[in-house]
C-alpha cells in the first residue's frame, strides 16, 4: 500500500528535525505546523527545506514548516498519533532516546563533542542577548488567536452570507420567507461571535499557563450573565453602567494574565489535599472582582482609544496610509505576526459595526497574486515554478496567500519586494474610497467580497483589481530573477 502525503511529509519532517525525542509539543495553524524544538543543533534546515511539500520554514520561537491549509491538519494529527499525544501536549522526553556510545566510533565520538561544546556556546551566546519584552507579548497574542483562525473563516462566511440575504430582503430582491433560515445563519454565527470572550479567555489559559476552564470563567465574567439591567453594576471611576463585553477581549487577554501568576502562586503555598478546592475558588473570587471593576472600566477606555485612534490615521491619511498598511502586511505575514491584528479588528467591528482595517490589510494577498501570475507569464520554462504556482493561485485568490509567499515570492527575493508593493497600491485604492468596511473577519481576497459593507464592495473590488494589476506590473518588470526563468536553476 503506497504511503500517502502527510504519512510521508510527517516521517521526514522529523528526519529532519531531530525525531520526535527533539520536539517538545506541536500545533498548527491554517498553514503551518508548528514545533518547539529542544536542541535546534539537531536540526537540519537544509534538509527539512528541501522535502517535496514544504513549502517554506520559519524559526522563531517555535519552528514553523508551511504545507499548505487542508494538509497542514493532517500532517500534524500523523505527527501526534505517532508520539500519542494531543495537540499542545508536551512529548514524552524519552522517545526513541537510547544513545549508546559503546558502539559509536571515534569520529562519531569526535562529532558528538564538537555538537555538545557547540551548543554549550551557543546556550552562552543566547544569555547574552536581552529578549523583546514587545515581541514575547505580540507573540502570546498571536498563539492566542491562531486556533481560532479557522472558526473566524467559517463564521465570517456564514454570517456575510446571512448579511448579503439580509440586504436583499430589505431592499424587496427575495421574500419575507427567506427569514427563518437568515436567523438560523445569525445563530450560527453569533455562536462564535457573541461568546467569544469565553474562547479567548480559554486559549489565554493555556498560553499562559492558567488552567483553562477558569480562563473561560474570566472571559465569560465580562459578559455580565445575571446582571439586571435594572439595577446594573457601576463604573468606579465614573459612576456609570458597566456594559457587557466593555473592554472586549483585550480586556479578558490581560485578565487570563493576571489569573496565571495568582494560581502559580498558589499552587506553590496551598497544601495539595485542599488545592482543588482553595486555589480555583481564590482564583476565581479575586480575578473576577479585578476584572469587573478596574479592568472593564480602564480596557474600555483603551479599546476605545485605539479604535479612535486608528480611524483618524485612516480618516486623515486616506490613500498614503492605505499605501503603508497594505505595504506592510506581507512581512509581518512572514513573521507570522498578523493574527495580533485580530483584537483590533474585534474591537473596531464592535464599537464601529465594521473593521475599516481588514479590506485595505487584505490588498496584501492581491499583490501575491498578481506577481505570482507575473512570474508564471514570464517564466513558462521553468515547469517546477509554473506548477507550483498553480497548485497556489487557487487559495491565494481566496486569501490564503503563505503557499505563494513560501513557496513562490520569497524563495526568489525580488517578486516578494514587488509582491508588496502591489499590495501598497491596492490599499492605497481603497483608502482613497474611503470608508471601506468589513462587518466580520473572515478570509481576505475574493472571498472577502460578500462581508463589505453596503454600498461599498465596488470600492474593495477596485482595490483587488488595483493590487493584481500593481503586482502583476512591478513584478513583470522589475521582480523577476534571471535565474527563475530557468528550470535548472530553481531547485
Amino acid at each position: 500500500m503506497a504511503e500517502k502525503k502527510e504519512e510521508r511529509l510527517a516521517r521526514e519532517i522529523y528526519a529532519a528535525v531531530g525525531g520526535p525525542q527533539n520536539v517538545e509539543k506541536l500545533i498548527h495553524c491554517m498553514t503551518r505546523v508548528r514545533m518547539t524544538i529542544r536542541d535546534y543543533d539537531k536540526v537540519d534546515m537544509e534538509k527539512l527545506k528541501a522535502i517535496e511539500g514544504v513549502l517554506g520554514v520559519v524559526q522563531e520561537d517555535t519552528l514553523q514548516v508551511v504545507v499548505g491549509p487542508g494538509l497542514v491538519n493532517k500532517v500534524a494529527q500523523v505527527m501526534i498519533d505517532q508520539v500519542g499525544v494531543k495537540l499542545g501536549q508536551e512529548f514524552p522526553k524519552d522517545l526513541d532516546n537510547n544513545t549508546d556510545e559503546s558502539h559509536m566510533t571515534e569520529h562519531q565520538k569526535a562529532k558528538a563533542e564538537v555538537t555538545e561544546k557547540a551548543a554549550e556556546f551557543k546556550a552562552q551566546q543566547k544569555k547574552k542577548i536581552k529578549p523583546s519584552k514587545t515581541k514575547a507579548v505580540l507573540k502570546s497574542i498571536s498563539n492566542i488567536f491562531v486556533p481560532l483562525i479557522p472558526v473566524f473563516v467559517g463564521a465570517g462566511l456564514i454570517g456575510g452570507i446571512a448579511a448579503v440575504l439580509s440586504n436583499m430582503m430589505v431592499a424587496g430582491d427575495i421574500g419575507k420567507n427567506w427569514n427563518e433560515f437568515i436567523t438560523v445563519l445569525n445563530v450560527i454565527k453569533n455562536g462564535v461571535f457573541a461568546y467569544l470572550a469565553i474562547y479567548v479567555g480559554i486559549n489565554s489559559a493555556e498560553e499562559f499557563g492558567a488552567t483553562p476552564g477558569l480562563g473561560g470563567v474570566i472571559g465569560a465574567v465580562t459578559l455580565l450573565a445575571g446582571v439586571d439591567p435594572k439595577t446594573p453594576l457601576q463604573n468606579i471611576f465614573n459612576g456609570q453602567a458597566l456594559s457587557a463585553g466593555q473592554g472586549g477581549i483585550i480586556g479578558v487577554i490581560f485578565s487570563v494574565w493576571i489569573l496565571a501568576m495568582i494560581e502559580k502562586r498558589l499552587h506553590k503555598v496551598i497544601p495539595d489535599s485542599i488545592d482543588i478546592i482553595v486555589t480555583p475558588t481564590i482564583s476565581l473570587l479575586a480575578v473576577g472582582i479585578f476584572t469587573i471593576f478596574i479592568v472593564m472600566p480602564i480596557a474600555g477606555v483603551v479599546s476605545d482609544s485605539l479604535v479612535g485612534s486608528i480611524m483618524w490615521v485612516l480618516k486623515v491619511g486616506g490613500a498614503f496610509s492605505g499605501f503603508i498598511l497594505g505595504l506592510f502586511f506581507l512581512p509581518m505575514v512572514m513573521l507570522g505576526l498578523h493574527q495580533i491584528l485580530t483584537p483590533i479588528h474585534i474591537e473596531m467591528i464592535d464599537k464601529t459595526g465594521s473593521t475599516l482595517l481588514l479590506p485595505i490589510l487584505a490588498m496584501a494577498g492581491a499583490g501575491q497574486v498578481g506577481a505570482a501570475l507575473a512570474l508564471w507569464v514570464r517564466c513558462k520554462k521553468n515547469k517546477k515554478l509554473t506548477n507550483m504556482i498553480k497548485g497556489a493561485l487557487p487559495v491565494g485568490f481566496l486569501g490564503i496567500g503563505e503557499p505563494l509567499i513560501y513557496g513562490v515570492t520569497l524563495p526568489l527575493g525580488r517578486p516578494f519586494i514587488t509582491a508588496c508593493i502591489g499590495g501598497g497600491i491596492g490599499g492605497a485604492v481603497v483608502g482613497a474610497f474611503g470608508n471601506v468596511g468589513a462587518i466580520a473577519i473572515g478570509p481576505s481576497g475574493i472571498a472577502l467580497i460578500p462581508l463589505i459593507t453596503n454600498g461599498h464592495v465596488l470600492g474593495y473590488i477596485f482595490g483587488l483589481l488595483a493590487a493584481y494589476a500593481g503586482g502583476f506590473i512591478a513584478t513583470y518588470f522589475f521582480g523577476v530573477p534571471a535565474e527563475a526563468r530557468k528550470a535548472t536553476e530553481l531547485d
